[in-house]
């Protein structure tokens, strides 16, 4: 096929929905009742941690993150599928396929490096509760914030950013949502490169996430044996179930 260009003019076509007949519109339904009952959930939470001062500590400013990346996430998946349900489209141009794909993976990466941040806040207040107030002070806070979504803003954008190489010479998703792996497949030429790097991000974050998470958790699990006071024991369930 003929190479196009990358405008804001250019349309692609995802992939159709198979739905069984007379199931369109109970489905449209669904996704909208999950769709608003997802934002009314997460929007709560966020306005209660701005509202509640009691909740302006260390442990609720991380856990901001997560409806935020929950809001991002479900946003960027759920209208325009519920669209292309409804409307039986099943197009959207170029720009936007892209910056779908892109929210979606931050929305995943968000994700694993937001559970990290939480485990390792768990982790301070757990096994060292007389000094949690002079390690998680609001500038190390931020800090940790920052770097969750710096990190994950920075491998998604490294990700992306090498398909500007490579002409893109096909029109049609094959799947019906945009994500990295189905926009690579319009592209014509050698895609090793971008293949080495979506891994290597993709382990990058895994091995962050999974690391900290293991580890906080263990030091966790480790103090709850040791200790013999029950207080320990009890806040380190509350906390840890509360978080999972």
């Amino acid at each position: 096929m003929e190479n196009e260009s990358f405008d804001f003019r250019s349309e692609l076509t995802l992939d159709p929905f198979i739905i069984p007949p007379g199931g369109k519109f109970p489905i449209f339904f669904l996704g909208i009742a999950i769709y608003l009952f997802a934002v009314f959930c997460n929007l709560t939470l966020l306005t209660l941690i701005i509202l509640k001062k009691n909740l302006h500590k260390p442990m609720y400013s991380i856990l901001f993150s997560l409806p935020l990346n929950d809001l991002i996430g479900i946003t960027a998946m759920l209208p325009k599928v519920l669209s292309d349900i409804v409307t039986e489209t099943n197009k959207v141009y170029y720009p936007l396929c892209v910056l779908q794909a892109f929210l979606l993976h931050m929305y995943g990466g968000g994700i694993l490096f937001i559970l990290a941040a939480m485990s390792f806040d768990r982790y301070v207040a757990i096994c060292m509760p007389l000094r949690y107030t002079s390690i998680m002070t609001p500038r190390v806070v931020i800090f940790i914030v920052s770097l969750v979504w710096g990190l994950d803003f920075v491998l998604i954008v490294s990700l992306f950013s090498l398909q500007t190489r490579l002409p893109r010479c096909r029109s049609v998703i094959m799947n019906v949502f945009c994500d990295n792996p189905s926009l690579l497949k319009l592209t014509c030429g050698n895609t090793s490169l971008n293949n080495i790097i979506g891994l290597f991000n993709t382990a990058v974050m895994q091995a962050i996430s999974v690391s900290v998470q293991v580890f906080s958790y263990v030091k966790i699990l480790i103090t709850c044996v040791v200790s013999r006071r029950s207080e320990t024991k009890a806040k380190a369930v509350n906390t840890c179930v509360a978080q999972l």
